[in-house]
C-alpha cells in the first residue's frame, strides 16, 4: 500500500485537520520530505493552501483543532502545534495550546520547523535565559533591571511583561512595560508558564 492509500485509510478518507472528505492530498511534514505515512498527513486544499501562506490563516477554519490535535497520530499532532503557534494570538489557540501534551520526541519534531520556517529557510528561535522558545502572546518576567534609554525608566527586575511579540532579531522581543511598548533582549527575560 503506498503512503496516500495508507493515509486514506487512517483518516477515514477525511482531511486530518479539519475532516473535509473533498480535495485531499498528501502532505509530507518538513523538515522530513519522506514519503511515509508516519512523516505525513492528509489535507484537504483549504488546510494545506492556509498552512503553506500562514498570513492567509483563517482562524475560524482553525478551531476545529480542537478535535483535531488529540489525534493519536504523532504527524496529526505535530500538525496541529505548529498551526496553534501561528494562532497564539487568539485566546482560544492560547488555551488549546496549553492544554496540548506532546511526548517529549514528537514535540522535539514539531519544534524542528515552524510553518514559517518550511516556506522560508530556517529561522533562529527566540529563546529566553532558561534557553525556553518564545513565542508571540507569552508571558515573561524580567530577571534583572533595566534601564530603557528614551523613556527615562528603568523597568525593574520581576515586572510581567504580557502578550510579548516577535522581531525580525531571535534576541529581541517587544512588550509593553509601564504603558510603552519597548524592544527587550530575550537573555533577561523568563517565560512564565
Amino acid at each position: 500500500m503506498n503512503t496516500e492509500q495508507t493515509l486514506l485509510q487512517r483518516s477515514d478518507a477525511k482531511c486530518e485537520l479539519c475532516a473535509a472528505e473533498q480535495n485531499l492530498t498528501v502532505y509530507h511534514i518538513p523538515p522530513e520530505n519522506e514519503d511515509s505515512a508516519e512523516k505525513s498527513v492528509l489535507l484537504c486544499d483549504a488546510c494545506r493552501s492556509q498552512i503553506d501562506n500562514p498570513e492567509t490563516m483563517d482562524t475560524h477554519h482553525w478551531r476545529c483543532l480542537n478535535d483535531s490535535m488529540w489525534n493519536t497520530e504523532p504527524a496529526v499532532q505535530v500538525m496541529a502545534w505548529r498551526v496553534l503557534q501561528c494562532l497564539l494570538t487568539e485566546s482560544w489557540a492560547q488555551d488549546l495550546s496549553d492544554m496540548l501534551y506532546l511526548e517529549p520526541d514528537v514535540l522535539s519534531w514539531a519544534e524542528s520547523a515552524s510553518m514559517k520556517d518550511s516556506q522560508e529557510g530556517t529561522v533562529a528561535a527566540t529563546v529566553d535565559s532558561n534557553g525556553t522558545q518564545l513565542v508571540a502572546g507569552d508571558m515573561v518576567t524580567l530577571i534583572k533591571d533595566l534601564a530603557v534609554k528614551g523613556a527615562g525608566f528603568t523597568a525593574k527586575r520581576g515586572t510581567v511583561v504580557k502578550n510579548i511579540s516577535l522581531t525580525d532579531n531571535p534576541k529581541h522581543i517587544e512588550g509593553r512595560v509601564n504603558g510603552v511598548r519597548i524592544v527587550l533582549v530575550a537573555d533577561y527575560l523568563k517565560k512564565v508558564s
